[in-house]
């Protein structure tokens, strides 16, 4: 029974409003996620406290989490396409409930390191399959719609981690950043096993590319690593060097095993497709933008005598303008826009309003006004963009497609940290030495601009996904 999908309850399964309820369910996973990726920043200074330890141990506690993210959501999303979305969904969602509590009561750093990666387990367990069973359970015509729900559950995620994060490491301490994720994972297990649909339309695996995942780990890895290296760690030249190297030389050999393997992680005719490489590519343009900020605004507010709550306050304005837009814009657009043309007007709204940032004075409320129109045009976008690589995978491919749109909007989002923090290192280092000098916020938000440039070319060459010809199946 453990290894079996069960089917949701008939009085459930036949109500009208059945598929709006898996995907609120999804919603808990989606939120979760996105507060977890922001809350645990806070906890750094209690962890350097509680284990007398210096930042870049510290670091750990965040970089493994993603090297593990990164690497296991494509072979999740097989696994799942394979052996059903909901089991491993569910899977997923107790892997990271169990290792939240053990992050909680962790004696030491090492160990609260080490399960972060188990951590990172069930997300991508959640992750992979978080698309995959909106897209298979909204009706076609409503995609757009779950969707824009789902990232706006992930835009309030994003949007409470600093507040909450603040609040528990202020009153009951840096444990309770990750106590708060068993109780919202055990609700979270009880309703997906009575509201998700179990998968009806399966990939048999043939085999998994156990070479294939190392060498996917050992690409993302060494080029995060290397990132993170030239970004100011006592690291020789060089080694960074050589991480990049390793990390290009992983990516071909990954790439050529794919090509020749009967088994592949990752079928390439899947990203061979223009509608899917390009969509893969605004994913992380706009996942790189949403989560730059994070890093940026509290480094140029604090430095001009501004408070961390007061920029935490204003970095809510960008993901309160995502969930604005992911949830309502297709009230205020008009009804034939195509999801291409979504796609650019939310991509050209980002690169304006990036653009303006680089130009104007970074005060408290020039940047909360512009963070909340980069929120409007990724929420615009996002959930657009989505529905575009969606509809071109086959819904047999759903779990592998909705891991590639979770890849790289985890690669957006470990770039997003890892860029900004290398150009702020750039800046202060080659930047004008003037006290006060905006400089290296200056070279930090030209990062921004021309990941915003490249999500709007990516969406301005996209063309519209070709009708699906699989059909679809009820769902039980």
């Amino acid at each position: 029974m453990l290894l079996r999908e069960r089917a949701r309850p008939d009085a459930i399964r036949d109500r009208p409003s059945a598929w709006w309820l898996a995907v609120a369910t999804v919603c808990f996973g989606a939120f979760m996620g996105q507060l977890d990726a922001s809350i645990v920043t806070l906890t750094y200074g209690g962890l350097r406290r509680q284990f007398d330890t210096s930042p870049a141990a510290v670091e750990w506690v965040s970089l493994a989490y993603l090297l593990v993210l990164i690497a296991l959501l494509v072979p999740a999303g097989r696994l799942s396409d394979a052996h059903g979305r909901k089991l491993l969904y569910l899977y997923g969602f107790a892997v990271f409930t169990a290792a939240s509590a053990v992050c909680g009561l962790a004696p030491s750093l090492l160990v609260l390191v080490v399960f972060r990666g188990v951590q990172a387990v069930g997300a991508a367990l959640m992750q992979a399959n978080s698309v995959a069973l909106v897209t298979t359970s909204a009706p076609r015509e409503r995609m757009r719609a779950a969707l824009g729900v789902q990232a706006a559950a992930q835009a309030l995620g994003l949007a409470l981690g600093p507040t909450v994060g603040g609040v528990l490491v202020s009153t009951l301490g840096w444990r309770w950043v990750f106590g708060v994720n068993v109780p919202i994972g055990v609700l979270a297990l009880v309703a997906g096993h009575y509201l998700l649909p179990r998968t009806r339309e399966r990939r048999a695996t043939g085999g998994f590319d156990w070479p294939g995942l190392a060498l996917l780990a050992a690409a993302t890895g060494c080029g995060l690593l290397g990132v993170s290296a030239a970004s100011g760690l006592p690291v020789p030249a060089w080694a960074v060097a050589g991480l990049f190297a390793a990390a290009l030389a992983a990516g071909w050999g990954f790439v050529a095993r794919q090509a020749r393997t009967r088994a592949p992680l990752l079928d390439l005719a899947l990203v061979r497709g223009r509608t899917v490489a390009l969509g893969l590519v605004g994913a992380l343009s706009g996942y790189l933008v949403l989560f730059g900020p994070l890093v940026l605004v509290p480094v140029v507010l604090t430095a001009s005598g501004s408070s961390e709550l007061a920029a935490g306050l204003v970095l809510t304005a960008l993901p309160a303008g995502f969930a604005v837009a992911a949830t309502g814009a297709d009230r205020v657009l008009p009804r034939g826009l195509s999801d291409r043309g979504r796609c650019v007007l939310g991509a050209a709204v980002l690169t304006a309003a990036t653009a303006a940032m680089l130009a104007a004075p970074l005060t408290r409320g020039v940047l909360a006004v512009l963070l909340a129109v980069v929120g409007l045009g990724l929420g615009t976008f996002t959930p657009a963009n989505n529905t575009m690589v969606m509809s071109a995978i086959p819904r047999g491919a759903a779990g592998t497609g909705g891991g590639l749109v979770n890849m790289a909007r985890g690669l957006g989002t470990a770039l997003g940290v890892a860029l900004v923090t290398l150009a702020l290192h750039l800046g202060e280092r080659f930047g004008s030495a003037a006290p006060g000098s905006t400089a290296p916020a200056r070279w930090a938000l030209a990062v921004l601009v021309a990941a915003a440039a490249a999500a709007l070319a990516a969406a301005w060459s996209g063309e519209r996904p070709a009708a699906r010809t699989d059909g679809s199946s009820r769902v039980s």
